[in-house]
């Protein structure tokens, strides 16, 4: 019998930062939410910040760079910077996957 369910249970909350309809800005979103899918299933939400519109939220999470991901929950919370595009350093940058050796 499984007794650990709290990482089952926990919902990811990702926070992506960008600037604008760029090409890097709908890439790390479709890459985003296919990592998701393939990984979390149904155990997360993805928050899309656009920076041109709201400027002031870009100082809450320090964000320097778009496109930036910041993982919020489950802590400790984690800030990939770039257009995903490498899924294994995004797994891994994230804590959905072990880093292999």
């Amino acid at each position: 019998m499984n007794t650990n369910t709290n990482e089952q249970d926990t919902i990811w909350e990702l926070r992506l930062y960008i600037a604008g309809n760029t090409p890097k800005s709908v890439a790390a979103l479709a890459n985003l939410k296919r990592y998701c899918e393939n990984n979390l299933k149904d155990n997360y939400v993805i928050e899309v910040i656009d920076l041109l519109i709201h400027p002031q939220l870009a100082e809450g999470d320090q964000i320097l760079a778009v496109p930036t991901l910041v993982k919020k929950v489950p802590e400790p919370i984690r800030k990939i910077i770039g257009d995903l595009s490498n899924e294994e350093k995004v797994l891994v940058g994230l804590n959905i996957r072990p880093a292999t050796s």
